[in-house]
């Protein structure tokens, strides 16, 4: 891991204390993390060569501040929330990239304040539906079931990183809260109305798909390319859901390549 700080905000009235970890030096960069909770991975410590990249953790899945989440009823509440993040950081209009559950909040952010987000990358977003390709409800599913709908690679060393140990309680309490604390902003489904505002994202957008996934099929790339206007989709082979533990330099290097054009 990158040597990484922490910095703690107050926001939102002094209700939730912002855990962000920073590392690197360069143009901003922010990341979202999936509904797992932030995961500092190698892909992070590649781009913190590049970039200052500051990665919060969101709200309720930080250590001893679990009820923090409930100061937060809705999307648009998590939104103002992040923009307030930005405000204490001094960042204008930073690079943003989200993975999965953060990468729909990544698109709700560029969607709503299209001058707060200079450059977007979405890797396997959440955040729209088809009937004809559900999305498996993840907080529910046996692990079993999401393995192979995660990592392509059923013997990955990441796969550690994401899923619960039966023989670490602590593993199984962390987990299960981190998904409830963004299950509260997704469930039953994690259509919102994204579709109705994603006409108002300006920033170039880099759509990034891991060629495998089986939670949010890459035919949702195409959906997310055709919404967003002049965005493009890199596809990642060897890669299900979890493409940035599972090809962490091969995502790291596409969002280089786009952020530095």
């Amino acid at each position: 891991m990158a040597a990484a700080s922490e910095r703690v905000l107050s926001l939102w009235e002094g209700k939730v204390d912002a855990r962000i970890k920073v590392a690197g030096q360069g143009p901003a960069l922010v990341y979202l993390h999936s509904g797992y909770g932030l995961i500092w991975d190698e892909s992070l410590d590649q781009l913190a060569k590049d970039f200052t990249v500051y990665a919060p953790e969101h709200p309720g899945t930080s250590e001893g501040n679990p009820n923090a989440i409930t100061h937060l009823d809705n999307v648009w509440d998590l939104v103002l929330y992040y923009y307030e993040m930005f405000d204490q950081l001094g960042l204008e209009a930073p690079a943003l990239v989200g993975h999965s559950f953060g990468g729909m909040i990544a698109a709700e952010l560029a969607a709503t304040n299209p001058k707060r987000v200079s450059k977007l990358v979405l890797i396997s977003p959440l955040g729209l539906w088809r009937d004809d390709t559900p999305i498996k409800n993840y907080m529910v599913t046996p692990q079993a079931e999401l393995d192979p709908l995660f990592f392509h690679d059923s013997n990955h060393p990441a796969r550690k990183l994401v899923f619960m140990n039966p023989e670490e309680p602590d593993s199984i309490i962390k987990v299960s809260w981190a998904l409830a604390c963004s299950g509260k902003f997704i469930w039953p489904i994690p259509d919102k109305g994204l579709r109705k505002r994603t006409h108002r994202i300006a920033a170039p957008t880099l759509i990034v798909w891991g060629q495998q996934d089986g939670l949010v099929k890459p035919v949702y790339a195409e959906e997310f390319r055709k919404l967003i206007r002049g965005s493009h989709v890199e596809l990642v082979a060897g890669a299900a859901h979890m493409a940035p533990l599972e090809q962490p330099a091969v995502v790291a290097n596409l969002v280089r390549d786009f952020l530095r054009k």
